[in-house]
């Protein structure tokens, strides 16, 4: 009988795959699929497995073709689109969700602790990318005249990079009756000059649970990560998000927006110590996933998100995702592909905390882990999902 059923939608080709799971495999008894406009089933003997599909999504049962069955990989088909689904909101949440002359307060994603409480920017300003000095020194027939400049936020300014944003720390108001819910910077960091270089002095950690939030740039400047820092306007609530499902959304977001913005596909996974964890090479960022999980026996057989991405509401589950390849670069592999993107001006470096960096890549290893074996590879590379 078949465990559930998996369907990757793509709204750029207005295409479907879909992938039905066995319960055991071979299966026993002959399986019927039927496919209607905004309906699933599959039948085998007496027993039955359906799913509704989204609103809004509908199938063409007609253009049904490329039926074959794999070992180990359930049965696949290939479909045309009768209405596509809405269009994803993909923009970066950072960039849009934070406005100047609006108060935020700043948690630990991983606690829940308050880092910066109620704290108004005057401005919101994006910070060029991390290669713009060396640009500059192309388009001058002059002497680079922002050779020893640097940005640093003055009072009351927010800039947003890539994976991260600046604050000056010379404005943090520590309200006295939360005496354990502030950023630490490193014991050392508020002392001058040659302090401030050594890498662990510099990390800005949560007091309570210790996790890495960012680095001190400079005496009075802070840098906080996005997939270490939730912010919410001061007035709206906090609810927790579960550690996994944030940093593959924060993720997946820096993704969709660097590659819209700089019409770069290729990333390299870096550390805060410099050092290349994962290679990405981000295939689409258009895929609707649609996923009905089955019986409880099946929940084992290549469920994409896991326990904790379980939907909550029905035995259906729908993602917005992004498909992406990667390469690990731990342990010296794939030192040499690794050091040729490096120095590829076409490629765009990500750099987060190391720690996020190999949660990342765990993260991927498991949704490759979840896909059926022929899904798994493509071209070397291995193939994953970030949910949004």
């Amino acid at each position: 009988m078949a465990g559930g059923f998996l369907l990757e939608i793509r709204r750029g080709t207005q295409s479907a795959w879909l992938v039905i799971r066995y319960e055991a495999d071979p299966p026993s008894s002959p399986l019927d699929v039927w496919v209607a406009a905004d309906r699933l089933e599959a039948r085998s003997g007496r027993s039955r497995r359906a799913a509704a599909l989204p609103a809004g999504v509908g199938l063409a049962p007609a253009s049904c073709r490329g039926l074959r069955p794999l070992p180990g990989g359930g049965l696949h088909l290939r479909m045309r689109l009768r209405r596509p689904p809405p269009a994803a909101d993909l923009v970066f949440t950072l960039r849009e969700s934070l406005k100047p002359q609006k108060n935020y307060t700043f948690y630990c994603q991983s606690c829940g602790d308050i880092i910066v409480k109620d704290r108004k920017f005057l401005r919101v300003l994006p910070l060029p990318s991390e290669n713009w000095s060396a640009l500059v020194e192309e388009w001058c027939c002059h002497p680079n005249p922002f050779a020893r400049s640097t940005f640093h936020p003055q009072h009351d300014d927010c800039f947003l990079g890539d994976t991260f944003f600046l604050l000056n720390s010379g404005n943090e108001s520590h309200v006295p009756e939360f005496p354990m819910c502030f950023s630490e910077v490193g014991q050392h960091a508020s002392q001058s000059g040659s302090n401030l270089k050594s890498k662990e002095n510099t990390r800005v950690i949560c007091k309570r649970c210790k996790a890495m939030l960012g680095e001190t740039v400079s005496s009075d400047t802070i840098k906080y990560y996005v997939t270490e820092v939730i912010i919410r306007p001061s007035e709206a609530s906090f609810s927790p998000t579960p550690r996994s499902q944030f940093v593959q959304s924060m993720v997946a977001q820096c993704l969709v927006e660097l590659s819209s913005a700089k019409s770069t596909f290729r990333f390299t996974v870096k550390g805060e110590n410099g050092k290349i964890y994962i290679l990405i090479w981000l295939l689409n960022s258009d895929t609707l996933l649609v996923e009905s999980l089955g019986s409880s026996s099946s929940h084992n057989v290549f469920t994409l998100f896991g326990d904790i991405f379980m939907p909550t509401s029905g035995p259906v589950g729908t993602w917005n995702a992004v498909k992406v390849l990667y390469q690990p670069c731990i342990k010296n592999r794939n030192k040499d592909l690794a050091g040729a993107w490096e120095n590829d001006i076409g490629v765009h470096p990500l750099k987060f905390p190391s720690e996020t960096c190999l949660e990342l890549l765990l993260i991927l290893g498991l949704s490759t882990t979840s896909l059926p074996p022929s899904l798994r590879c493509m071209n070397s590379f291995q193939v994953a999902f970030l949910k949004m």
